[in-house]
């Protein structure tokens, strides 16, 4: 995690300090007696958050921050102005443990004058419409909150306003390493979002926000909230104290998954996926994809996606309609992508298809099967750099470019695969090997000849 450029101080956002800040960094007043100064109209936003916090924390006017040692709006890296961390005593007789409750400032509009965000009106969200929180449990003795919390939700905004992506309760979050950035064998190193419960909604004149805890999770409760869904997991993780409990508090020296300590909840996952199918639609990937002839040579063919190759083969010339003879036109519709304002064709690929992923994508596949494909519901492969994508989907999912006649189907980079129940069976018995990605050897290719479609699966780092 690149670490953020940031500095703990008291509350600069506080009762009696907003209108100093919100005036262009002037002298910082200290504590003021919990007397409430005029705050100024450009901090509407931050009197917003403030007085959500105060309703919490009313005897902690000025809890400690992390702030960034130049502002966003000002050049800086960090897009969080603030993230104020309050200490909360827990409530034993509720299983939550005394912690830490960070929450931070910033990916809601805090000013509405737009130095940072676009001025929306109090009918639309602010800003993004939310801001993130995170719980920690305290250690025994520990008298000042762990300041790498902070440093994880300004990552998490970073990509939030790189992207444009926002995040919503129930979302996952691959991060692949402990989330304190330590060295020992934390187990906890992904994350979910799940509403805060004691910060509700709220509506102010620069629009709603909402508050998203961010939950620390093991790789198995990752897996099955991608298996499942992810609302269903923080569920489950409410209903066991040492794995966060009611509030989802985090414990960073937790050694079990959920599933280890409360094992009887494997039954409870199995029966919610056949009845509910899987709550995600997409991920993003390394993903690519090329109109090519699929032949018993293809698996020990097959090259990089990255290699450039303008040679043709004798093998994909053959008798049958031209490659990639045009369907129709497809026009857009608001917000659909275009190349260069053009309206992309609709493609029917007579020759095939040889999708290529990375092992962290394809190893989804068995569960995009059962759980998306089984009910009828799409799911899309979206490429991480690019514009390329590939959606799974069957007959009965509406407004579908492919249909059975036309199986293989192209709008530009956007490929469309209609699986007929057939071909799914088969699938889901040829892609099991993925459900245990460690014992996959990659690259190592899937032909499915009759349906002139290929898959390669290539580690993750080339």
């Amino acid at each position: 995690m690149q670490k953020a450029q940031m500095h703990v101080v008291a509350n600069t956002c506080a009762t009696g300090n907003v209108a100093s800040v919100a005036s262009n960094f002037g002298p910082e007043s200290g504590p003021n007696d919990g007397q409430q100064l005029m705050l100024s109209s450009s901090a509407l936003g931050l009197e917003i958050l403030y007085e959500s916090c105060k309703q919490v924390y009313p005897l902690q006017p000025n809890p400690l921050q992390v702030t960034a040692f130049i502002k966003y709006w000002l050049g800086g890296p960090d897009p969080l102005d603030y993230i104020s961390m309050y200490d909360h005593p827990g409530i034993p007789e509720l299983h939550i443990p005394p912690h830490w409750h960070y929450i931070s400032f910033g990916l809601t509009d805090l000013h509405g004058d737009g130095r940072v965000h676009e001025p929306s009106g109090p009918e639309f969200p602010s800003g993004f419409g939310f801001e993130l929180t995170f719980r920690l449990a305290k250690k025994s003795g520990e008298a000042t909150p762990p300041t790498w919390p902070a440093a994880l939700l300004q990552a998490l905004a970073k990509y939030v306003f790189h992207t444009g992506n926002s995040f919503f309760a129930g979302d996952h979050v691959s991060w692949h390493c402990p989330l304190d950035g330590s060295d020992f064998e934390c187990r906890l190193q992904h994350m979910l979002l799940a509403e805060d419960l004691l910060l509700p909604p709220v509506q102010g004149p620069l629009g709603s926000v909402k508050f998203l805890q961010v939950v620390a999770v093991t790789e198995e409760e990752l897996q099955v909230s991608q298996h499942w869904n992810g609302t269903s997991v923080l569920e489950l993780l409410r209903r066991v104290p040492s794995a966060g409990g009611p509030w989802l508090v985090a414990d960073m020296q937790r050694q079990l998954s959920l599933f280890e300590l409360q094992p009887s909840f494997r039954r409870e996952v199995e029966h919610g996926i056949d009845r509910d199918g899987c709550s995600l639609s997409g991920v993003s990937a390394r993903c690519h994809w090329e109109e090519r002839k699929v032949t018993s040579k293809t698996g020990s063919a097959w090259r990089s996606p990255e290699a450039e190759d303008d040679s043709s083969s004798q093998d994909d010339e053959e008798d049958e309609p031209e490659a990639g003879a045009t369907l129709g036109r497809h026009r857009p519709a608001d917000g659909e992508p275009t190349i260069n304002g053009e309206i992309w064709p609709i493609r029917r690929l007579y020759k095939g298809v040889h999708l290529t992923l990375n092992l962290e994508a394809a190893s989804l596949l068995p569960v995009v099967l059962r759980g998306r494909l089984r009910h009828d519901r799409h799911f899309t492969f979206k490429a991480v750099a690019g514009e390329t994508a590939v959606t799974l989907l069957t007959s009965r999912v509406g407004g579908a470019l492919a249909s059975p006649s036309a199986p293989l189907v192209a709008k530009g980079p956007w490929l469309q695969i209609l699986v007929d129940s057939e071909w799914l069976a088969k699938l889901e018995s040829d892609l099991a090997c993925l459900q245990q990605p460690d014992g996959v050897v990659v690259p190592k290719t899937f032909c499915w000849f009759d349906r002139q479609m290929a898959l390669t699966v290539v580690p993750d780092e080339l």
